[in-house]
């Protein structure tokens, strides 16, 4: 009890000095660099109950989470998480906004989670699922990680190359050691042996880049029409662009080759648009474009199904954002507001291939996906980048919660 007090009384602490709410993860499957789960994986109720009270003390803040179960590693666990959340939302009057997405062990839940979600909704609880505009997928390559990445002979040519790509290539191409490492298995602490690495559900990324490929578009598809053996296909395919070829594993809300479930989220009124990974899993993934995508692909670019009108696309990264997180000084262009615009030639925009840069401290890599078409930025009436580059301006602040 006295460290649920404490914790209640730090996060009320934040609140009043602006923070926008209180963020945890309870998914397995989150985990700290040295494997153990990270904090808030087996929060008792009380302790999740106590920081909520936290911010209904405050008066303001959002309960975010990834809650268990989100990655399908526990298929029974959403349903208890949702029965908590919804009691949690009603209890406090605070918003509760959690993660929530299709993943191939039960293709169906979601919908389940949606209606539950949106019932309580429609009864005055605040519950709002958050969702993506698109797949949450990896990004494979010789500069990311790809399925020969824990075999012994692949790790010695990485290490014997050090940071240079260009000499990982030339190594990976002497036919000897493709045949050594297509022939080991992999080591046996292996992090990513709980992903299934199948070439059935992996794409060649392209450019403009595909995120709702065709089942006969995987690398198993084109492995096949080539007469070559799958993952010797890919060994060669990773070599192509002088090692730098990116490959598209969707790992959630892509269970059947669809993004038609993404839609029927993006479209429900309790749900808001997130789980854009911007910050984490910088060197896997590459989704902080989501929001040029849902612009792009969702009203305009779309082939595969229906779209989505572009007023609601718009309303939803806008002003139902800024309203769920308090802050009422945005979100609308009307006199008064904070001017925070983007300027846009529509027929104009799209997104770019997913490039590696490699400036984080230490030389650490991220991905990053550049925009065309964007023509100016403003922040608070002043132009900070002028068809993407940057003017030097610095009119932006520190953003604090419930204005």
């Amino acid at each position: 009890p006295e460290d649920i007090d404490l914790m209640a009384k730090l996060v009320r602490e934040g609140i009043e000095a602006g923070a926008l709410g209180f963020s945890t993860s309870r998914t397995i499957v989150h985990r700290a660099i040295d494997g153990e789960p990270v904090p808030g994986t087996f929060a008792a109720e009380e302790e999740l109950f106590g920081i909520g009270q936290a911010l209904a003390d405050a008066g303001a803040g959002v309960f975010e989470l990834a809650p268990a179960g989100i990655m399908g590693e526990d298929l029974a666990a959403p349903d208890r998480e949702l029965a908590w959340m919804i009691r949690l939302a009603e209890k406090t009057g605070r918003t509760v906004s959690f993660g929530l997405l299709q993943h191939d062990g039960a293709p169906d839940d979601w919908k389940r989670l949606l209606d539950s979600s949106a019932a309580a909704f429609d009864a005055g609880i605040p519950v709002r699922p958050q969702v993506s505009a698109r797949p949450l997928g990896l990004l494979i390559g010789l500069q990311t990680f790809n399925p020969f990445s824990f075999r012994p002979s692949y790790q010695a040519a990485v290490e014997r190359s050090g940071q240079d790509l260009d000499a990982l290539v030339t190594a990976l191409r002497d036919p000897a050691l493709r045949d050594a490492i297509l022939t080991e298995a992999d080591l046996p602490d292996n992090p990513m042996a709980f992903l299934s690495m199948g070439l059935d559900r992996t794409f060649t990324l392209g450019d403009p880049p595909d995120y709702e490929p065709a089942p006969d578009a995987s690398l198993a598809g084109d492995a096949d029409r080539a007469g070559i053996e799958t993952f010797r296909y890919l060994y060669d395919q990773l070599l192509t662009r002088d090692g730098r070829a990116l490959f598209y594993r969707p790992l959630l809300n892509y269970s059947r080759f669809t993004q038609d479930p993404i839609r029927d989220m993006l479209l429900h009124p309790a749900t808001a648009v997130g789980l854009g990974d911007g910050g984490a899993h910088v060197g896997a993934i590459c989704d902080a474009s989501n929001t040029t995508y849902l612009l792009t692909h969702w009203t305009r670019d779309r082939t595969r199904g229906e779209r989505i009108p572009l007023p609601l696309a718009i309303r939803k990264m806008t002003h139902d954002t800024a309203q769920m997180y308090g802050l009422g000084d945005r979100g609308t262009v009307e006199v008064g507001k904070k001017a925070d615009l983007n300027v846009i030639d529509y027929e104009a925009l799209r997104l770019l291939p997913p490039a590696v840069a490699y400036d984080l401290p230490g030389g650490a890599r991220r991905l990053l996906q550049r925009a065309e078409g964007y023509r100016a930025t403003i922040v608070s009436g002043e132009v900070v980048l002028r068809d993407g580059e940057d003017t030097g301006a610095r009119p932006g602040a520190l953003i604090r919660s419930a204005r």
